[in-house]
């Protein structure tokens, strides 16, 4: 299975699919609340969980999605959802069903009234529901780690957004449903990087769509000069880049490539190494045994000193309030 999982990863980091892979090598699923739910009709759930992105994967029967004040959105069997939070929304089986249970912050579901459901709805090993042989299947996949690198990927992500049936070419989904009931040693980090590996695949083939909105960011990938100078950005933050280093990476003058730096990815080439290098060094900080001065090696600083002024200005608090923030989330 981990064999497995190395290759299908590697063909889907693919030139284009750097930014993809990189905004989420740091905040990348770890122990992630992922389930199959089966229900029978009538049900309907009232998601306030706050998590900052679910994929909802349709594999049998079909489903409505509504969000608050907005118009319901109709899910059938083979659409992928995903959904960015912390806005509640409502899943059911039609959009004039009330709630039945409530999914609240921490895995916790009630009813509306605030009983606890957990014990009655546990159907199995990651299988959730009112029936084992319910009409509707899906499997829900829930990133909990709000991290800075992710929030460069979240910031172009519309709220929800809805890949159609038969827009998804890869063998993940039934995958992952036939991993999600198994009980193994290691099991946790097989699923983890099964639900990395779908999303990615789902906002690749979302991202290809004509009318997606695709970040200017992911389009330049596709540029011979602007693509590559950012996968050498992402694949080595830490090196002491220039304009100049560059720009003779990808054969033409620095001039040249400032301009179409700017013009494709809406910022000019040291900007955004900025801004890449502390969306990581933010997220390496949440990890307990980082250091300030490991991370800013990491990332392309000269000293602990050098990093804590730059991420200062350009976020707001210190390393050590952004730090302290991290523990009391994950706490909380």
């Amino acid at each position: 299975m981990v064999e497995m999982l190395g290759r299908m990863r590697h063909r889907l980091r693919l030139p284009v699919m750097d930014a993809l892979a990189g905004l989420l090598d740091g905040p990348r699923a770890r122990n992630a609340f992922l389930i199959r739910a089966v229900l029978d009709p009538p049900w309907s759930l009232r998601i306030q969980d706050e998590a900052p992105l679910c994929l909802v994967a349709v594999v049998r029967g079909d489903a409505w999605m509504v969000p608050d004040g907005g118009p319901p959105v109709h899910l059938d069997r083979g659409d992928v959802m995903v959904t960015v939070g912390p806005a509640p929304y409502t899943v059911a089986d039609h959009p004039s069903t009330p709630p039945h249970v409530v999914i609240h912050p921490g895995e916790r579901c009630t009813t509306p009234d605030g009983r606890s459901l957990t014990d009655e709805m546990t159907l199995g090993v990651r299988t959730w529901g009112t029936n084992p042989d319910g009409r509707v299947l899906m499997l829900v996949g829930t990133y909990q780690m709000r991290g800075e690198v992710s929030r460069r990927l979240l910031s172009v992500l519309p709220p929800l957004l809805v890949l159609p049936a038969g827009g998804l070419d890869s063998p993940l989904v039934p995958l992952l449903n036939t991993e999600l009931v198994k009980d193994e040693p290691g099991q946790e980090a097989v699923l983890d990087r099964l639900l990395d590996l779908l999303l990615i695949a789902v906002l690749r083939a979302w991202f290809a769509l004509p009318d997606a909105g695709t970040p200017a960011w992911y389009r330049a990938h596709s540029d011979p000069v602007v693509g590559r100078a950012l996968r050498m950005i992402h694949n080595n933050p830490g090196h002491p880049w220039t304009v100049a280093s560059l720009a003779a990476g990808t054969g033409v003058s620095r001039a040249a490539l400032a301009r179409r730096f700017t013009e494709l990815v809406g910022e000019p080439p040291m900007r955004f190494l900025t801004g890449w290098r502390l969306a990581m060094a933010a997220d390496l900080l949440r990890e307990p045994d980082a250091t300030l001065g490991s991370v800013a090696r990491r990332v392309g600083y000269g000293s602990a000193f050098a990093l804590s002024a730059a991420f200062k200005r350009e976020l707001g608090v210190s390393p050590q309030e952004h730090r302290a923030g991290a523990a009391v989330a994950r706490v909380g």
